[in-house]
């Protein structure tokens, strides 16, 4: 039975390379190709497909966004393409399938496609790429995201990470609390705050983030700890734990 690949990347002069690369592949048929990650979440999930050929730098939802909206472990084998210096490759030699560097030749392509095929046919062994690692290696690479993909239903939507009120932790999710509603997002605290710009977004209790613009005012409250009053009215406990990176505030 042949592979079925999804090609993902922004540039249709990119997909089209790949498409014509893999027509001397008589075992691997293109299932289909996505313009931008919202797309190939949606792509991966409904289709299932076998190989994935996934751009890194892709506006709005990159590479790695899509990784962490489909999950690192239910994601298809992978090959990243991207632009990364050398520096941030050392992350791919360790933890990826494997990775084309733009702009890469042909000879480059076969060899990370046939790798890509014998670890499909003997993925069962356990020996596969660690993505939450390679995400977590790369994570001082990536600039702050500005938008988070969430789950709604049968359908997913990007929020901007400056709309986004404050977070709470909820069993094993979090959820974000975004001008008058809120939505769930699976993804740890620490694992949300890493990707979130410290400039704006901190931490005030180990179950609450909150978005610096959006808080009103502070007032001290027992035992060290103070309530932080945000804008929407929502009182919130800042713990004596996070206090000391608000010093200047209070």
């Amino acid at each position: 039975m042949n592979l079925r690949a999804l090609v993902v990347d922004d540039e249709p002069l990119a997909r089209q390379r790949i498409r014509h690369l893999l027509r001397r592949a008589t075992d691997i048929d293109v299932a289909g190709e996505c313009a931008n990650g919202l797309e190939a979440v949606r792509a991966i999930e409904d289709q299932k497909p076998d190989l994935v050929f996934l751009d890194i730098q892709m506006p709005e939802l990159d590479g790695f966004g899509v990784v962490e909206a489909v999950g690192a472990e239910a994601m298809p084998p992978t090959l990243f393409i991207t632009a990364y210096d050398q520096h941030a490759l050392r992350a791919f030699e360790v933890h990826a399938l494997d990775y084309l560097l733009k702009p890469f030749s042909v000879e480059r392509f076969h060899q990370a496609l046939e790798r890509a095929r014998r670890w499909c046919i003997h993925q069962k062994d356990g020996t596969g790429p660690n993505l939450e690692a390679l995400i977590d290696g790369l994570r001082q690479e990536r600039p702050w995201v500005d938008r988070l993909l969430v789950k709604q239903g049968d359908r997913h939507v990007l929020v901007r990470t400056a709309a986004i009120q404050w977070i709470e932790a909820e069993d094993n999710y979090v959820r974000l609390h975004v001008e008058g509603t809120s939505h769930l997002l699976r993804q740890t605290m620490t694992g949300v705050l890493g990707r979130l710009n410290p400039a704006q977004f901190r931490r005030i209790h180990r179950s609450a983030i909150v978005n610096l613009d959006c808080i009103k005012e502070f007032q001290p409250w027992s035992g060290g700890d103070h309530l932080v009053i945000m804008r929407d009215g929502t009182k919130l406990t800042l713990s004596r734990t996070f206090r000391e990176q608000f010093g200047e505030w209070l």
